[in-house]
């Protein structure tokens, strides 16, 4: 069995585990970034924070996005509480 390729760079800006806002109301918590097993494209998994508590994976690009809302850029995902450990 082969490692695994290093991990590509992360950026600094990239979501820390902790609560985060979705643009739309609902509350996520992030868990990490991770990447794709065959494109190695970086990734974030987070967990909804209401209903079934699904868990989620979003392209890390996609993530850290804004998104227009009455004309305004507001950030899909917003920090609300990083978690300490």
């Amino acid at each position: 069995m082969t490692d695994l390729p290093a991990m590509p760079p992360l950026p600094e800006n990239r979501p820390v585990p902790g609560l985060y806002r979705h643009y739309k109301g609902a509350q996520y918590e992030v868990i990490g970034t991770s990447r794709h097993s065959e494109t190695e494209e970086l990734l974030v998994v987070y967990r909804a924070l209401y209903g079934e508590c699904g868990l989620w994976v979003r392209p890390l690009s996609m993530f850290m996005e804004n998104v227009e809302i009455q004309g305004e850029p507001v950030p899909r995902f917003a920090l609300i509480s990083a978690w300490s450990c």
